[in-house]
């Protein structure tokens, strides 16, 4: 099982573009919209009646913002065609969406009020009375803008924020949606089957801990071998390596060099990185030895792995028994 030919958890669907379709379902929304407007406003129809400055007002508000979403759409279009990172077209996606029902929003205020000082009145007024009575909806917004631009994760990664772990399926502007693994009823990382919702708020009072990281995708993680004091711990060191780099292939070398590099870009001192993998030993307050085996895994594959080793490992060191002695095998 070599821990380069990773297979990426499958991400949620991109949010769904208007398609060519509803491009110019837009288009032809927008041009029927001038058309009326054209019609009304040289009185070849008098269907408006008493209401005709304002519709008048309202068609040209329509058919500007219809130009407006048949653009967003043809952007979307473009985002999902050309961009390969699925997490960056998430985003973009998302921001456009957002920018377009902003823009779309601010025609409509500019034609319904014709004193720009009395919108502004208006909003500055709407504005303060929503702030107060959506106080988390807005931190949760500003939260989302701030997951945006600074990335502390992106759609598919590893996460734990607080008390919640899991893989990132869906970043909305309010809330952040988690595929849980581990939990509360199960002791390793596999997927528990439920979801986690929490505020983006949360991002900017919590520590973000990414275990998918970009830059380096793999965590340490370790094994424990419990032995007894009259085992050979060469012999035992020498199994436990050899088995984990058949487990883990020869990539981890690579791996390895690539952390040391990154230790070395950070103002951190003297950190030694050991090779990967290796064996420590350490005695056990219940007259035995603790040989932990310690090695780089991607975090999403730590428990298949982690089986994997435990399983070989242990087949190995019971071929001989003379040198590896377990502590229940001392008991007579």
């Amino acid at each position: 099982m070599d821990i380069d030919n990773k297979k990426r958890q499958p991400l949620p669907d991109m949010p769904s573009t208007a398609g060519a379709a509803h491009t110019s379902t837009f288009l032809v929304a927008a041009i029927a919209a001038v058309i009326t407007y054209l019609l009304l406003r040289f009185r070849f129809t008098t269907a408006a009646g008493d209401y005709h400055h304002i519709i008048l007002k309202m068609l040209l508000a329509l058919g500007m913002s219809c130009f407006v979403l048949a653009g967003a759409s043809f952007i979307q279009r473009m985002v999902v065609k050309r961009s390969r990172q699925k997490y960056l077209k998430y985003n973009l996606l998302q921001v456009i969406r957002l920018v377009s029902v902003l823009i779309v929003v601010f025609i409509f205020v500019s034609f319904l009020f014709q004193n720009w000082y009395t919108a502004a009145v208006s909003l500055g007024l709407i504005s303060l009375l929503l702030g107060f009575a959506l106080q988390t909806p807005i931190s949760s917004f500003i939260g989302w803008v701030y997951i945006i631009f600074r990335s502390p994760y992106h759609i598919g990664d590893r996460i734990q924020l607080s008390t919640f772990k899991g893989d990132v399926v869906e970043i909305g502007y309010l809330d952040t949606t988690l595929w849980e693994f581990g939990g509360d009823y199960l002791t390793n990382d596999v997927p528990s089957g439920r979801l986690i919702r929490f505020p983006n708020s949360l991002v900017l009072q919590s520590a973000v801990t990414n275990y998918s990281w970009a830059k380096f995708p793999y965590i340490w993680n370790e094994i424990p071998f419990h032995i007894a004091y009259e085992s050979d711990l060469e012999f035992i060191t020498t199994t436990l390596v050899t088995v984990a780099n058949n487990e883990l292939g020869p990539a981890i070398r690579s791996h390895i060099n690539e952390l040391k590099q990154l230790v070395k870009e950070t103002p951190v001192d003297e950190l030694e990185i050991q090779e990967c993998p290796f064996v420590s030993f350490r005695t056990n307050a219940n007259t035995w030895i603790e040989a932990t085996l310690t090695y780089l895994v991607p975090p999403k594959k730590a428990s298949a792995i982690r089986t994997a080793i435990l399983q070989k490992s242990v087949a190995e060191l019971l071929k001989q028994p003379d040198k590896v002695m377990f502590p229940k095998s001392n008991a007579r």
